[in-house]
């Protein structure tokens, strides 16, 4: 099969987080992105790179950010003590590998006529789980014509 006029566009996106869980939403971005790349049919990549955070889809409503805290915390918590990864580790962030990886690091979502084939109440969200503050970046690629 031949691909006549297929794009491969890239762009990073850069912001800062809280850690312990913080939740960015960043469908806008990818949105814009699309309609910036002309392309009409294809998929976007979102990607973070990082072993302590996740890139997934959701709905954004305050309910669900803080069910959605809770939920990693249940699955992945902080006891210290009893992760081997902490062990001699001065970062002390085994749940933060732990939370990152259930959820993830990217997500590749169809898109059609420029836009995005997310479900109604669904956006993209990066999800940084380490435990402080700082830089991230996400990656954003197209792949489409």
């Amino acid at each position: 099969m031949i691909y006549i006029g297929m794009k491969i566009k890239e762009k990073i996106l850069t912001f800062s987080t809280h850690g312990d869980c913080d939740i960015k939403e960043i469908t806008a971005e990818a949105e814009d992105f699309v309609k910036e790349s002309g392309a009409k049919e294809g998929i976007i990549v979102v990607f973070a790179p990082g072993a302590t955070a996740a890139v997934t889809t959701m709905e954004y409503e305050p309910g669900l950010i803080s069910d959605m805290k809770k939920f990693f915390r249940m699955l992945a918590p902080d006891e210290k003590e009893s992760w081997r990864h902490d062990a001699g580790s001065p970062s002390g962030n085994a749940t933060s590998h732990l939370r990152a990886s259930l959820a993830g690091p990217s997500v590749a979502i169809p898109f059609s006529d420029g836009k995005l084939s997310l479900g109604i109440w669904q956006k993209i969200v990066f999800i940084d789980f380490d435990t402080r503050p700082r830089s991230r970046k996400v990656i954003l690629k197209i792949i489409g014509e």
